[in-house]
């Protein structure tokens, strides 16, 4: 009886503990599931305001040209990339017509290039051009399928292409593609159009080819650029490149071209003042000014204006003290950002030409 009490005593022990621990499970995965639950809602969280991207064209001479939405009578509506969050990796692409956020698809077509169109409720389409401000009108086509994806690009009278790109209003960019999830040819019945892809806003992938010179340009918040330049003691204009040598991308020299086949270094200079002076460096010493150049011909200030560790951010500054970010623009439409490179702790990183340099400028990936 005694031996039967004990045996009934620890089960009933074993039982509680037992009993005691699914309890205590079931209340963290409730907590974990609470706490899941918070960090979705956090991460999904809208924006304070609904951040508008400017969608342009890249001409390999570093211009950016207007996308826009053309219906049947000739009229021009904007053509956007729609950030709704704070994920910048997936967004849609929207014709803005009145009131109204028009979705932008590729149609199902027998033609060689497939059909790029924004679609209307009561079933009109709205032809996607890119709109040169010398007058033409090019096509926006998907040119070529990798798997999911669909190559975008606008098509030269010449037949060459043009990539296509979603520009933030800091100056951040995005590919602007074709995206298919499954495999038929029709994805989805919009309107009573046969959709083959959807177009979205996707962050750039992959290597740019070997194409020599990119171009340098500040980018204005309003989606255009500003040709940045060097200029000597007499005003005499040169131009400012990031030199591709190799097939990578990761760190590009920056150079003033002077002649034929001079190169110049460009530097940022210690400095005492608020923001860093950066400057072309001639064989003898002479500083060139690196100004960007606005529409009405303003020449705005390029400097360093904040380290972070090693990077030093580089910015062009209007005359209220806003700030644009640089860039350099392959020909085939990529993009690198522009920054000082600092490997010492001290100010001084070296001397060229009788010159105290503060840091190195390159082009390197944009980081995100």
């Amino acid at each position: 009886m005694g031996k039967a009490y004990h045996i009934s005593s620890v089960l009933h022990k074993f039982w509680s503990i037992f009993l005691l621990a699914i309890l205590v499970v079931l209340s963290n995965c409730k907590e974990i599931e609470k706490e899941t639950s918070k960090t979705i809602e956090s991460d999904m969280a809208i924006t304070d305001e609904m951040v508008i991207w400017h969608i342009k064209t890249i001409h390999p001479d570093g211009r950016l040209i207007d996308v826009k939405a053309i219906d049947k009578d000739g009229n021009i509506f904007d053509v956007k990339a729609i950030q709704h969050t704070k994920q910048t990796s997936f967004m849609d692409i929207k014709a803005l017509v009145g009131d109204k956020q028009l979705p932008v698809k590729l149609l199902v077509s027998g033609d060689k290039y497939t059909r790029v169109k924004a679609l209307a409720d009561d079933g009109s389409v709205y032809d996607i051009k890119a709109l040169p401000p010398e007058g033409d009108t090019l096509d926006v086509k998907g040119v070529s399928r990798t798997k999911n994806i669909i190559h975008i690009k606008a098509i030269s009278k010449a037949g060459d292409f043009y990539g296509i790109k979603a520009i933030s209003p800091e100056g951040r960019l995005n590919d602007v593609k074709g995206v298919k999830m499954t495999d038929d040819q029709t994805e989805v019945l919009i309107n009573g159009h046969a959709v083959y892809a959807h177009v979205k806003a996707l962050p750039q992938a992959g290597e740019a080819s070997n194409n020599g010179r990119w171009h340098i340009k500040a980018i204005h918040p309003e989606g255009y650029v500003l040709d940045i330049k060097a200029f000597d003691t007499n005003g005499a204009i040169y131009d400012v490149k990031a030199i591709q040598d190799s097939y990578q991308r990761s760190l590009m020299d920056i150079k003033t071209i002077v002649g034929e086949n001079g190169y110049l270094p460009i530097k940022m200079i210690i400095s005492s003042d608020e923001y860093k002076p950066i400057k072309a460096i001639s064989d003898n010493g002479t500083l060139f000014d690196i100004k960007a150049i606005t529409k009405e011909g303003t020449k705005l200030d390029v400097k360093g204006v904040l380290r972070e560790g090693n990077i030093v951010h580089v910015k062009a500054i209007n005359a209220e003290g806003k700030f644009y970010g640089v860039k350099a623009i392959s020909p085939d439409g990529e993009l690198n950002d522009v920054k000082g490179i600092k490997l010492n702790k001290e100010d001084l990183e070296t001397e060229i030409n009788g010159q105290k340099i503060y840091a190195h400028i390159k082009a390197i990936p944009q980081a995100y």
